[in-house]
């Protein structure tokens, strides 16, 4: 498939991001992060326009993000790297005594926006009008004030790095940060459930053609795993919730 001008555009971005030493480590900190592979080998998640599982990409990702961090000097625990965690509540529940979780997802769309095509033989499905990441927090957390400011960091980094985000669930999930595409999502039990601040991280939409070979490449990786680790680091280490991020815990 021919290179879009909307892909050459983002690999530019990256590359000038990436020239201005933007993947600078922090100093060392004490924070011990927990880094969530979202669903199983039995349960993995949405099936790439290229037939690649969800749960493939977010063990790569995973994977880059724990060393990222790691080279920033936390402690790190990866959770469900083997894939046969036994439930949504067991996923907090192997974060206990850390004081943060991020559980890592590549997004979908509905199954009324999909079109079929064929890849290599297999008959498959797409959506190409939907790129980017997105983050989600719940009101039901004991920290919902944490784990918005630090989704609205991690937001702003991967922006200013050129990545770009997604509006699309916006269409279900209230916003808590409309310009970093932070949504509540109240009921999610690996965020509802953890007794530290958390946010589910949507890396990017594997039904889109193009986007699907950009969450592959290992470089884009690398920088992806970069900026949420600098968001996270500044966060944990240095930032304090506003007065709205505040009141957000005490939900009408």
């Amino acid at each position: 498939m021919a290179m879009t001008k909307w892909w050459r555009e983002v690999r530019r971005r990256l590359g000038v991001a990436a020239a201005a030493g933007l993947c600078v480590a922090s100093s060392p900190g004490a924070a011990a992060l927990a880094v969530d592979v979202g669903h199983t080998l039995a349960a993995p998640g949405a099936t790439s326009a290229r037939g690649r599982s969800e749960f493939a990409f977010n063990l790569d990702l995973a994977r880059t993000l724990a060393r990222a961090l790691e080279d920033r000097g936390f402690p790190v625990r990866l959770i469900n790297e083997d894939g046969l965690i036994a439930s949504l509540q067991a996923r907090p529940q192997a974060a206990s005594g850390t004081d943060f979780l991020i559980s890592v997802h590549h997004d979908s769309v509905s199954e009324h926006e999909l079109r079929p095509w064929e890849w290599e033989g297999q008959a498959l499905n797409y959506n190409d009008d939907f790129a980017g990441h997105s983050l989600f927090v719940s009101r039901d957390n004991p920290d919902t004030a944490r784990s918005i400011l630090c989704a609205r960091i991690i937001g702003a980094r991967l922006q200013r790095m050129g990545f770009v985000p997604t509006h699309k669930n916006g269409r279900r999930r209230a916003y808590a940060d409309t310009q970093h595409a932070v949504h509540y999502y109240d009921g999610l039990a690996v965020l509802r459930h953890a007794r530290m601040p958390a946010v589910l991280f949507e890396a990017g939409i594997i039904k889109n053609r193009d986007e699907e070979l950009l969450l592959r490449d290992e470089a884009r990786i690398r920088l992806m795993a970069d900026g949420i680790a600098t968001g996270l680091a500044a966060c944990l280490r240095n930032g304090l919730p506003a007065d709205g991020e505040a009141e957000a815990d005490a939900r009408p």
